[in-house]
């Protein structure tokens, strides 16, 4: 599949927002940034993450240190693989119940932190493509971030639907605050799963029966009320559903909507493009 930024060659960047930033994966925006049409900008509160990212990343992208929040003091805590660790109590009784999960989120320290609201950072604007990956905090960075996600095109958000730690807000309150902030729910990227102990299946102690634990969730904005965006909004939402997301009906409905808008007759190129090759049924 080609991208769609060949058929936008004018030099604009999607701006990303990446909070819970880290190099233990590859993220889904790196086909962007690899195309020079990216810039993020992200939050690793693990300093020496932070400077790794920064070092591996360059200008003009940008890292920082922060624990993002709600503002207030919070107390971190640390736990033995750094990925796990959290502003929320780790639920231990819950995550021995199942297969490898209490192993990789054992409590090793409390550190208290002060924490920043994503309204609060004057670097933040005018962000396309939000991250986020913060183990339970999600819904409160959300709350503190209205102003930044105004113009938010994509959210990727890890949801869960089992308490993993105490007192975290669950998907359906991450659900609800989004969806009143003119955000459609889009799809579940992906699951984690864990079976219950001490079954383990086809030796695999990552693989689950049928309890689902978490997943990564995507957010488009409203595609009920497309025409308020701009021209340069509407080419970047689609470049994002059809590089990112692979969901090419809804980048064909945002291109009509800019072809609406500016004249233009990308919709009906993008729909040949899609169909080009495709063997049609025998009459």
């Amino acid at each position: 599949m080609w991208s769609l930024l060949d058929d936008f060659p004018e030099d604009f960047k999607i701006n990303i927002l990446d909070i819970g930033a880290a190099l233990h994966e590859r993220p889904p925006y790196q086909s962007l940034v690899d195309a020079g049409r990216a810039r993020i900008l992200g939050f690793e509160p693990n300093r020496e993450e932070c400077e790794r990212l920064n070092q591996c990343y360059g200008d003009p992208h940008r890292f920082f240190p922060h624990f993002i929040g709600d503002g207030r003091s919070a107390i971190f805590h640390e736990t033995n693989w750094v990925p796990t660790g959290s502003l929320y109590e780790p639920n231990s009784p819950l995550l021995e119940k199942f297969q490898n999960l209490a192993e990789l989120v054992t409590p090793v320290g409390k550190h208290p932190v002060s924490t920043t609201r994503l309204d609060d950072i004057d670097e933040i604007s005018d962000v396309d493509f939000v991250k986020i990956d913060v183990q339970g905090s999600e819904l409160a960075i959300f709350q503190n971030g209205l102003r930044a996600l105004s113009g938010t095109l994509l959210i990727q958000t890890e949801v869960e639907f089992v308490e993993l730690y105490k007192g975290q807000p669950m998907f359906a309150d991450v659900d609800s605050f989004l969806r009143g902030a003119g955000f459609q729910f889009h799809a579940f990227n992906s699951f984690g799963s864990r079976s219950f102990k001490p079954l383990v299946v086809n030796g695999n102690i990552n693989q689950g029966v049928r309890q689902v634990l978490w997943s990564d969730v995507l957010y488009v904005r409203d595609w009920m009320s497309l025409d308020v965006l701009d021209e340069t909004k509407l080419k970047k939402y689609a470049v994002l559903a059809h590089d990112l997301l692979q969901s090419y009906d809804l980048a064909h409905l945002v291109l009509l909507t800019l072809d609406k808008k500016t004249g233009s007759s990308f919709a009906a190129q993008y729909l040949d493009q899609l169909t080009d090759g495709i063997e049609q049924p025998d009459s």
